[in-house]
């Protein structure tokens, strides 16, 4: 089995909409509310980088996030947001979050506990965050800081730059089809 790849960045408009979110499940993780969302966005200009998307793909977020408030929770956004696994957990649906969670290793009591309690606190939403080589003791510390802010519009902004800080780290590591073979190599 080949090892997935992202279609070069100009090719992305005009394929079929199954290869669109097929790279986006690679950038980001499987989810239809991210489909619905981003494969617009796909459509709606030319890209010259797989960063100048992201990039876009996250106004679109933070479009959902303006229409988003602690009360009254627009529940796309939560949808996204909850498509990423929880921190640890042992069941990983893609294959990036399992490579990106491995130094985290399994979920211990005291990960899932805080996963709980930022819940929890958060009602909705799922703690995002950005891995990039960081332990589980550093990693646990960034979700209590985060839990004693205490503040909803914040948790919702860290956790979308930290979708697209991902998107991003993975788009630099995936390799990108030639410009013109997407089309039969996906």
């Amino acid at each position: 089995m080949a090892s997935p790849s992202l279609p070069h960045i100009s090719d992305l408009s005009s394929l079929p909409d199954a290869h669109k979110t097929q790279a986006l499940d690679l950038l980001f993780e499987p989810s239809p509310e991210i489909h619905r969302t981003l494969v617009p966005v796909i459509e709606s200009e030319p890209y010259s980088s797989y960063n100048e998307l992201i990039e876009a793909c996250r106004q679109a977020f933070l479009s959902l996030a303006s229409h988003s408030t602690a009360s009254s929770p627009n529940k796309t956004l939560l949808s996204i947001l909850g498509s990423h696994p929880r921190l640890g957990a042992k069941k990983v649906e893609s294959a990036q979050s399992v490579a990106e969670q491995a130094k985290l290793g399994g979920e211990s009591e005291v990960l899932a506990r805080l996963n709980q309690e930022y819940e929890d606190r958060f009602p909705g939403l799922r703690y995002v965050v950005f891995v990039n080589g960081r332990g589980r003791p550093e990693i646990m510390e960034d979700m209590k800081a985060r839990m004693n802010r205490n503040d909803f519009d914040k948790e919702v902004d860290a956790a979308l730059q930290a979708m697209c800080d991902i998107a991003k780290d993975r788009a630099s590591k995936l390799p990108v089809q030639a410009a013109g073979q997407s089309r039969t190599n996906l």
